[in-house]
């Protein structure tokens, strides 16, 4: 299952209850069309972190990333990206250090 699908299936089982996973159109706006408030948006996030194992930092905490599946979906996949990419930097800063000593 794709970020994009898992999002879309956590957003329609918990704030669309009884809603088509694919009625939601990926650049509806969650706040403007009502679908999640501030409460939501919390929830969210904790899913989001707990699913994808990534976090979501305070100044993270904005409409671009977060108001809709589209926006979320390509959040997630650069907190990925990015927090693989420290990962492995950190490895390799190991390893040089343990050549270096």
């Amino acid at each position: 299952m794709t970020v994009e699908q898992k999002l879309r299936e956590i957003v329609t089982d918990t704030f669309l209850v009884g809603s088509e996973i694919g009625s939601l159109p990926g650049d509806a706006s969650f706040i403007d069309m009502g679908i999640i408030d501030s409460t939501g948006i919390l929830q969210l996030v904790e899913f989001v972190e707990r699913e994808f194992g990534i976090k979501v930092d305070d100044e993270d905490l904005i409409p671009e990333n977060l108001d809709s599946i589209n926006r979320l979906a390509a959040f997630v996949e650069r907190k990925k990206l990015f927090s693989s990419a420290s990962t492995e930097s950190f490895a390799v800063d190991s390893a040089t250090a343990e050549l270096i000593a």
